[in-house]
């Protein structure tokens, strides 16, 4: 087995010198120097597959600047924990509503309020 990772990219062979990331929360992308370790929920990417990609229409792409130093332990970990912070689901009882509606349906993530007088007036 060769220590070298390869690109995640189907048929490609060439050396992995990116990371892809995604942050589903923000619908952002973020490509950034190789990380030290596999992740099972990253990918890593080859200079020409890295160049040409695109994301979902609505999503951002943030490519973390490269100055071709290894970045440091520190730089890893804030990165991390940075991607940790925005996959945790916001704390309950801080962002929502109370008493302003009554909800009358869901369909996934969204929902349907109707205003809590106007359900008393029927």
């Amino acid at each position: 087995m060769s220590p070298v990772r390869r690109c995640s990219r189907t048929a490609c062979s060439q050396p992995a010198v990116f990371t892809l990331t995604y942050v589903y929360a923000d619908s952002t992308a973020v490509l950034g120097p190789l990380a030290t370790y596999a992740e099972p929920h990253c990918y890593d990417l080859c200079a020409e597959h890295a160049e040409r990609l695109t994301a979902p229409r609505g999503w951002e792409v943030v490519r973390l600047p490269t100055d071709g130093a290894s970045p440091s332990s520190d730089d890893l970990e804030a990165l991390a924990n940075a991607v940790r912070e925005a996959a945790r689901p916001a704390p309950s009882g801080g962002g929502e509503p109370v008493g302003q509606g009554v909800e009358v349906g869901r369909r996934g993530h969204l929902r349907v309020l109707r205003s809590a007088q106007q359900h008393r007036d029927r």
